[in-house]
């Protein structure tokens, strides 16, 4: 100690004090830049500073910005005198506030400031580890904060059991060197990241490796105990799968090795658990791995007994990954673990999940190419199938020995379209309930009855628990005729060829193969609508002469448009300019109202153009979602994107040497509108994801009932587009512009809907002429047609006598004179056809208050206070 005390006095009081102490910073310096791990900086820190000056120990906490707290990063447990204090585990792991008095002035420092623990222990919100030191014989505290491109990152705590140690020398050095010290906290960070990274890249790859060459269910689970015990205190897993009604989950896999066999495995391995548990739906939602406490879940009232099980096998905290296969929710993987790097977790159960589809991918080829050849020997026993005593023996033969399934009934649908006929069934099945059975099969059977309705109505088959049925409903005879035969289930589907219903079927069995089934009865569907359609078969060729006959007689009308109904002055103008441009190649724009025939104008335009003999296709631009249209319009190449599992050909490709109509182009987005005029300009194409350029020659016709100019004035629509299409504009009139049309119109539709409804309609009255050439017809051609439809459906003689044209309100009235109108009236009325132009959007791109050049919540205001509501705008 004598020595020691020596050499601060030397070099405090020496002539040669300031040239030492470079010295011996320069010594230290060299010693920094060396130091790359944490034991090398507490050397430094431990011994060779010791060598200069008296403490006791020193250590480096670390700044976390994102907690707002620093924390022990490097510690001196050899020299501490902390560490048999009980307090010590917990105060190496503690985050400490850096908003806090003390930390603050020390933040606030340019070097080191010392304090007094007495001093500052007494103030409520000093830190715990001042208290601790103080309880070990600490006296003083010399804090200094390592700073990195002018931002502190980390303090250097050093601690002495007197009040002289940190001597004007001491502080000197320690700010002289302190740079120095925060450039090697910085490398010893890199360092351990580098470190870290290698260890958890090292141990992905032998996860991945090990994952790699699974092929079932029991090479996965040794793959998986393997992976996740590089993680350490691996206490067990489990695995659990979807299953097919995605409603509930079953045991995929589990560590057999920590988890021995018992009663209490068994029923839980055997056991369907729903996923809206409250515990494995928090999970599945969760895009990061979630930790439980065991004890916590079950006092939230989780009692599902998977979580008694490991509360049971000593587990106190399990964590839940949602195991996925790009969008697909495959499992849910739970391990048995207190603690775990999350980052390598994420990246193992990423390699789990490929293994375990893959595994469930093939194992669903191998029975789906099982049940490919079950339903191909099905398929030739159909394929033979003439008469309903062979359709019996495939039925039965498929059922009885490769399903072990029972054809409770078939039903086919009569002629009338109500009335269900009971056409098969196994008669092993009823008779021991025979008289149940014949009560049921001698009752009328329509398409009103409970069941029949469901199944009707239903896209796919459904499947009817016996038990649940006989709760929901005790008295219904079919739920306890099935009940009686004694099987489980009844899988009912509808028998349908294409969108037609022929019959429903009913099938009994105890464990039901939805898949299978559904393939077998799209066969029996097919084989009786071809029993069955044998008598018909020349009545409908018949028809089918007819209506080419029809069709031939059509198409000569076409060129002088004349199914086009219209005679004035308006119409004839549109004829005239048809004619004009028919011949040509040249681009139309049909402008107009809704409903006043723009697309009958456009394929009356295409089948009087050379174009004829191709065909003409329908693009609807506000049909199109904006993030397909480009696909729809120009194609796409498989794997282009998600979702592309195979080549599509776009319109343009589909219309090449025909025509495109491009129906409400006033609805295109923008950015589509770009790659439509480069197509247009260039007269080629790419598909998305494709590298061959396409030449197209297509005849473009396209219609909106917006008025462009303003759309491209406005910045809704692009001018070179515009001015593109713009070629040959065609304007349609509006009804109400067309007076003289209305009857001849009117009379048209009478003829059609009378023919359609089987109705003896002739004539309108002069009455209903008068009412009809009086309205304003907002909705042209085409309110025509269903006012029209509707008087002729609500009609009970010859003449219409009575037209239902929509009652105007007060408002309608008011609104139709602006001179009469209030500046609030105008102002409500001018929103509300606004909201309708947008379909209902209020704000954003496209939305009514661009439109209104106001800010959407001004727009909000001005709705609440005019009172306009949903439905005055948008019709849901």
């Amino acid at each position: 100690m004598y020595k020691l005390i020596k050499k601060i006095s030397d070099m405090e009081f020496g002539m040669d004090y300031y040239q030492r102490e470079r010295q011996v910073i320069l010594q230290l310096s060299e010693d920094i830049t060396r130091i790359h791990k944490k034991a090398d900086l507490m050397a430094l820190l431990s011994l060779r500073i010791k060598s200069y000056f008296y403490y006791v120990h020193a250590i480096v906490t670390l700044i976390d910005e994102t907690e707002n707290v620093y924390r022990p990063f490097i510690l001196d447990p050899t020299s501490s005198p902390l560490r048999d204090h009980p307090e010590y585990p917990t105060l190496i792991k503690t985050g400490f506030d850096l908003d806090e008095p003390f930390i603050q002035q020390v933040l606030a420092a340019d070097g080191p400031v010392s304090f007094l623990l007495e001093e500052v222990i007494s103030h409520p919100k000093s830190p715990s580890f001042l208290r601790v030191n103080y309880a070990c014989g600490i006296k003083e505290i010399l804090m200094t904060p390592l700073k990195s491109n002018g931002r502190t990152v980390a303090f250097l705590h050093v601690y002495a059991d007197n009040k002289d140690s940190f001597t004007p020398a001491f502080r000197s050095l320690i700010k002289g060197i302190a740079p120095q010290i925060s450039h090697a906290v910085s490398n010893v960070i890199r360092n351990e990241l580098i470190v870290q990274k290698e260890e958890n890249n090292k141990i992905l790859l032998d996860a991945s490796y090990d994952l790699s060459g699974v092929r079932n269910r029991e090479d996965l689970a040794m793959a998986v105990r393997q992976s996740l015990k590089r993680l350490k205190a691996l206490k067990g897993y489990v695995i659990c799968t979807i299953n097919d009604d995605r409603l509930t989950t079953s045991t995929y896999i589990y560590d057999n090795i920590t988890m021995p066999e018992n009663e209490d495995l068994s029923e839980m391995l055997d056991f369907q658990y729903l996923i809206n548990d409250g515990l494995q739906d928090r999970v599945l939602a969760s895009p990061i791995p979630i930790f439980i406490n065991i004890d916590s879940e079950i006092d939230r009232g989780i009692t599902a007994n998977y979580i008694c099980f490991w509360k049971s096998m000593g587990f106190r905290k399990m964590i839940g990954v949602a195991l996925r296969n790009g969008n697909t929710d495959l499992g849910i993987l739970w391990i048995g673990i207190d603690d775990i790097n999350l980052t390598l977790l994420k990246g193992i159960c990423l390699q789990i999940s490929i293994a375990m589809a893959n595994i469930m991918a093939n194992d669903a080829l191998v029975k789906k190419q099982e049940q490919q050849q079950l339903l191909l020997n099905f398929c030739d026993d159909i394929a033979g199938v003439r008469t309903k005593a062979d359709l019996r023996v495939a039925i039965f033969n498929v059922f009885d020995k490769l399903l072990n399934t029972k054809l409770a009934m078939l039903n086919l649908l009569e002629d009338d379209g109500l009335t269900l006929r009971h056409y098969m069934w196994d008669e092993s099945l009823f008779h021991h309930v025979k008289d149940s059975f014949e009560e049921r099969l001698n009752a009328r059977l329509d398409i009103h009855e409970n069941y029949t309705v469901r199944v009707l109505n239903s896209n796919d088959a459904i499947i009817l628990n016996v038990e649940e049925e006989l709760k929901r409903d005790p008295g219904n005879p079919y739920a306890q005729l099935w009940k009686e035969v004694g099987f489980k289930y009844t899988y009912a589907t509808a028998l349908r060829v294409g969108n037609t219903d022929i019959g429903t079927l009913w099938v009994l069995s105890d464990a039901i193969n939805r898949e299978f089934i559904k393939g077998i009865c799209s066969q029996i569907s097919v084989a009786c609508a071809n029993i069955r359609a044998n008598e018909r078969i020349l009545a409908y060729k018949r028809i089918l002469e007819t209506e080419n006959e029809l069709l031939k007689e059509q198409m000569k009308t076409i060129y002088n448009f004349e199914e086009i109904i219209g005679r004035g002055d308006a119409m004839q103008k549109v004829y005239g300019l048809m004619s004009m441009v028919a011949e040509s190649n040249s681009t139309v724009l049909l402008t107009g109202e809704t409903g006043t025939g723009k697309e009958l104008i456009a394929r009356a335009i295409h089948n009087a153009s050379s174009r004829k003999n191709k065909v003409m296709v329908k693009v609807n631009c506000a049909a199109l979602p904006a993030n397909l249209i480009e696909s729809e319009l120009f194609g796409h190449e498989k794997g282009a994107f998600t979702g592309a599992l195979e080549k599509r050909i776009g319109k343009f490709e589909m219309a090449n040497n025909g025509t495109l109509f491009l129906d409400e182009i006033g609805e295109m987005p923008l950015d589509a509108q770009v790659k439509l005029l480069r197509v247009l300009q260039e007269k080629e194409l790419e598909r998305i994801g494709g590298t061959t350029t396409i030449k197209v020659n297509v005849r473009i016709i396209a219609a909106t009932n917006r008025n462009l100019a303003t759309e491209v004035a406005e910045g809704r629509f692009r001018s070179d587009l515009f001015y593109r299409l713009n070629v040959f504009p065609i304007h349609l009139p509006p009804l109400r512009d067309r007076r003289s049309d209305i009857a001849l119109l009117a009379q048209f539709f009478l003829d059609r809907f009378s023919k359609n409804t089987g109705k003896n309609v002739k004539v309108l009255s002069a009455r209903v002429i008068k009412e009809l050439n009086g309205y304003s017809w907002p909705g042209n051609v085409r309110e025509l047609e269903h006012v029209i439809e509707r008087s002729v459906l609500m009609t009970t003689d010859s003449v219409i006598r009575d037209v239902y044209l929509p009652v105007k309100s007060d408002d309608a009235v008011n609104e139709t004179n602006v001179s009469n109108r209030t500046l609030e009236q105008v102002e409500r009325a001018h929103i509300i056809d606004t909201l309708k132009r947008c379909a209902g959007k209020l704000a954003g791109p496209g939305g009514a208050a661009e439109y209104l050049d106001v800010p959407s919540t001004t727009l909000h205001s001005k709705l609440k206070k005019l009172g306009i509501k949903k439905s005055d705008y948008f019709a849901e």
